[in-house]
């Protein structure tokens, strides 16, 4: 049974290079590094300005290689769709930025099976959770009334579309 070897590391979006983290990890395993590089580029291009979770695994043997892409975090999908850097350092006191319900919903249906939530309404109740830590408004409002009105189904039209 041949000894597979895996190597994580968090890689910016469609900017993955042979250099560190990458290089050094995969080197001795006599993998094709360009190919590597190439291949995770095309699965993270549409992460560009993120950090994404890569995993990279050869088999040392015949030296061929599989790529997994995990998401970025909720967080970072957040300030990406804000196109900010960084979240409030006083949440409660700073608002950084604005965002639409669709875009909470966006979020949501990208992370749903990362999330611990069964359904739509809790992945996007879980983002808008992640927005109150953040500083973040939805519709111009406090994200925990958001929440309350996806509660009473006054987003129910939206989340019902697929």
């Amino acid at each position: 049974m041949v000894q597979k070897v895996s190597v994580q590391a968090l890689c910016e979006g469609g900017k993955a290079s042979a250099g560190p983290p990458l290089g050094p990890a995969l080197g001795p395993t006599g993998v094709n590094l360009y190919q590597v590089v190439q291949r995770i580029n095309e699965l993270t291009a549409n992460f560009k300005g993120l950090k994404v979770p890569v995993t990279v695994i050869v088999n040392p043997d015949d030296k061929t290689f599989e790529v997994e892409v995990g998401l970025p975090p909720t967080s970072a999908l957040i300030l990406s769709e804000l196109g900010v850097e960084k979240g409030s350092k006083e949440a409660k006191k700073s608002i950084i930025g604005n965002l639409s319900m669709e875009s909470v919903v966006k979020i949501a249906k990208m992370k749903r099976d990362s999330l611990l939530a069964n359904s739509l309404d809790r992945a996007v109740r879980t983002v808008l959770g992640t927005c109150i830590s953040q500083g973040v408004t939805v519709e111009g409002k406090d994200p925990r009334e958001v929440q309350k009105e996806v509660l009473e189904g006054v987003y129910s039209e939206l989340l019902s579309q697929t």
